[in-house]
């Protein structure tokens, strides 16, 4: 079942030079989805569009055949999570399970079922100890993991992760690649790494300077040391030390 549909979108800031250039793309259920592309390639810009923080785009998106726009976002947002890039953006509350309760709350549900996904959020990102913590106590990494935690607790069908693995540990980092991996739904994850993304994604798409160059296989694109060069990227280490 096809769930994200793109024609044509074209978008740029404020008149200024576009940042994405005719992308088209669909994405169906249970898939998880890499994008992957140098600095300003316009990857943040992609999930900004998808998940309606930007508008002004010309061409069509549609989640579940509807159509991204103002009067469509409330009914859209119940369905996509999205991990931002800089957590401080996304965090606003006072403590971690203040945060990771605002959008059950938000939604109406009641205090019980609020503190049932507050639960099972935490529990599925290992921070059950970060209960209590205030949110400037934590680390980057410990608020990248609250981020997501936030995220799930409504358990959206459709994910959409901004540098998810940026600011985080080794430890942390297999943390979250196990975590992504157990997630059930469409997973969309934009990042600059590529191990990451070979061990989560089953399809790539390579974008440069707004367009789509490439997309398919993941191990096939990531071994592909021409074309991730010729596209300001290096092999991942996991394909260097073969």
């Amino acid at each position: 079942m096809q769930r994200i549909k793109i024609e044509h979108l074209n978008f740029s800031y404020r008149g200024f030079k576009e940042v994405l250039t005719d992308i088209n793309l669909e994405i169906s259920e249970g898939e998880t989805i890499g994008i992957i592309g140098e600095n300003g390639a316009g990857k943040s810009t992609l999930l900004k569009l998808i998940v309606g923080l930007l508008s002004d785009y010309s061409g069509k998106i549609e989640i579940d055949k509807v159509e991204v726009k103002k009067s469509t976002l409330s009914d859209i947002r119940k369905k996509i999570g999205y991990v931002f890039q800089d957590s401080d953006s996304q965090l606003f509350m006072s403590n971690v399970y203040d945060d990771i309760a605002f959008a059950p709350q938000n939604y109406g549900y009641s205090e019980e079922e609020t503190e049932r996904c507050v639960e099972k959020a935490m529990k599925t990102v290992k921070i059950e100890d970060l209960k209590n913590r205030m949110i400037y106590q934590l680390s980057g990494g410990q608020k990248k993991l609250v981020s997501l935690a936030a995220v799930l607790s409504i358990e959206p069908e459709i994910i959409l992760l901004d540098e998810p693995s940026a600011a985080l540990d080794p430890k942390n980092r297999r943390n979250l690649i196990n975590i992504l991996n157990s997630i059930k739904g469409i997973k969309v994850i934009a990042s600059h790494d590529l191990d990451m993304i070979l061990d989560t994604c089953d399809k790539t798409i390579l974008i440069s300077k707004g367009k789509i160059i490439k997309e398919g296989n993941t191990e096939n694109i990531l071994s592909d040391k021409n074309l991730l060069e010729e596209n300001g990227l290096e092999l991942p280490l996991s394909f260097k030390w073969k």
